[in-house]
This record gives C-alpha cells, sequence and structure tokens, in this order.
C-alpha cells in the first residue's frame, strides 16, 4: 500500500478528513498518518485514533505493520 492509496482509503472512509500520509522506512509498510477532521470534535483523543484505525483495518498487519497517528479536530 502507498502513501497515496492509505490517504485516499482514509479520505473516502472519514468523509470531509484532510489526511496526510508518509512512509516512515521506504518500504510502504510503516507510516505516520495525521488527519484533520470536523468529525474528531468532541471526541477523545483515543476514539479519534480508533475511528483513523478503523478506517484502515483491513490492512493492518497484512499490508501495514505499522502507523503514528496524530489528530486533530476541524
Amino acid at each position: 500500500m502507498t502513501p497515496s492509496e492509505l490517504k485516499q482509503l482514509i479520505e473516502s472512509r472519514l468523509p470531509g478528513a484532510r489526511a496526510e500520509v508518509r512512509d516512515l522506512t521506504g518500504g510502504n509498510d510503516h507510516f505516520r498518518i495525521e488527519v484533520r477532521w470536523s468529525g474528531f470534535v468532541g471526541q477523545s483523543l483515543l476514539d479519534q485514533h480508533r475511528l483513523v484505525q478503523g478506517a484502515c483495518r483491513e490492512h493492518l498487519g497484512a499490508a501495514i505493520h505499522a502507523i503514528e497517528i496524530k489528530t486533530f479536530p476541524g
């Protein structure tokens, strides 16, 4: 999975979200994900991260080995 594919996946599953995805190792399996989304307003940080993880759940442990998530409401 490429960073652009992961970005598109997250943005399609969290409508209106803006995602930035960086490949941390060059192997397309360890990513830093930053997501800004109005749907995070009022959500705990843990719930925000769960929403992002849920958006890419079927790829975790398979194509994606590790993710670092930062979320921003708004």
